[in-house]
């Protein structure tokens, strides 16, 4: 059976699809195989071969010669075997064509079926791989729709919509059908019948991967991102850390006259930022995590990772921050439990254990260039004691349960 325009049609899904015609050839001697043996009897044993330089599909079956024949369908006696060519021994398997003249009009009718489907597939994997690559990645796509509150975001180089859902988006920001946007890539999951992809702009890696935008320091490695956590639209810290002492670690990070923590604040709408020079100092650590309080001294209480930080009276409600979110984000930036104490207060509580500490007089240098660039954000030294009392009291009556 010849079909010159068959072979030509995979050459071109070859060309256009960037599909292994292979994969088709394979799939299609499958399912070809099958057909036969459905319609001509299903105990033969037949294979269908596909032949593209000679643009063939044939039919064969095939006998293993056996000294005493059993199934006849499947084997043939040495004698027999031996009137077709002498040199046949027990154990040869002999190929015969016997490609039936209807079985043309079955053969096409099952590889449009399979070639349509192994075109899904393939297409599906090709899509697959692309996406596999911007996992963790930000790219920016186009809003297609927008329903219940979900946004739904064109993912470039595939046909594939992102999904992002309320708790992904940015609190306060508005979008619209057409906008173009920046996107986190947080989850891929595949299945048999739909890919569905987690897209986002809370999560704190999607600031990551703006700051690797915007600080070639960070893209290249020099300058690197021990952690990094958020509450989306509100405040942003992060820690960084460079072995090059050349290298002004949070100065590279702000930029000139703030220019590139400017325009990632202006991506995120003005959420604050608090960059964060990394110690393997646990203490100073802690001290700098609390920016942009000033911190006197921390220390080690009795506990895993339990430590107080000590400031004085008139920045303890700076250093808990409103609704206790300063405190609750160096808590997760440092990964120890933090008790914030006024200077007085902790006089009272830890007595002579606070007279004889040798004071550290941590400072918020860490983050002074950033705080001082006034068109990065609001300089949050500007919150007032009333906005925060509320939220400090129930703070630290959970620390100290």
């Amino acid at each position: 059976m010849v079909n010159k325009d068959f072979f030509l049609a995979l050459d071109d899904l070859e060309r256009e699809k960037k599909i292994n015609k292979e994969f088709f050839i394979e799939a299609l001697e499958s399912a070809l195989t099958s057909a036969y043996k459905k319609n001509f009897g299903e105990a033969k044993s037949a294979s269908v071969k596909l032949n593209p330089e000679k643009n063939t599909i044939k039919v064969y079956s095939y006998k293993t010669v056996v000294a005493e024949v059993v199934d006849p369908d499947k084997e043939v006696s040495l004698e027999e075997a031996k009137k077709i060519k002498k040199s046949y021994q027990v154990d040869d398997v002999i190929m015969e064509e016997v490609t039936p003249k209807e079985f043309g009009r079955i053969a096409a009718q099952i590889a449009k079926q399979v070639v349509m489907q192994k075109l899904r597939e393939a297409e599906h994997q090709v899509a697959m791989s692309e996406l596999s690559e911007k996992q963790n990645e930000l790219v920016t796509g186009l809003i297609r729709r927008i329903e219940a509150g979900v946004v739904y975001v064109e993912i470039p180089g595939s046909k594939t919509e992102g999904v992002m859902q309320e708790n992904d988006q940015i609190p306060g920001e508005n979008y619209a059908i057409g906008d173009r946007i920046k996107v986190y890539v947080k989850n891929i999951k595949d299945s048999l019948k739909s890919t569905y992809v987690q897209v986002s702009r809370s999560n704190p890696g999607f600031v990551k991967r703006l700051f690797e935008l915007e600080v070639p320091e960070i893209k290249t490695g020099e300058i690197e991102v021990k952690n990094i956590t958020r509450e989306a639209g509100y405040r942003t810290k992060m820690s960084v850390y460079c072995s090059n002492p050349n290298i002004d670690v949070v100065g590279a990070c702000v930029g000139n006259k703030g220019m590139r923590i400017n325009a990632i604040v202006n991506e995120l709408n003005g959420e604050k930022i608090d960059i964060i020079e990394y110690s393997e100092n646990p203490l100073e650590y802690i001290a700098r995590a609390l920016s942009p309080a000033k911190v006197l001294t921390v220390y080690a209480l009795d506990g895993d990772k339990y430590a107080r930080a000590v400031v004085p009276d008139d920045k303890l409600s700076l250093a808990i921050g409103k609704s206790g979110q300063n405190v609750r984000l160096a808590v997760k930036l440092t990964g120890w439990k933090v008790d914030v104490k006024s200077e007085s207060v902790a006089k009272q509580i830890d007595g002579e254990l606070f007279f004889n500490l040798e004071k550290d007089n941590f400072d918020e240098t860490s983050n002074e260039e950033f705080l001082s660039t006034p068109d990065a954000v609001e300089n949050v030294q500007e919150e007032t004691t009333a906005e925060l009392d509320d939220s400090m009291d129930d703070l630290l009556s959970d620390f100290e349960d």
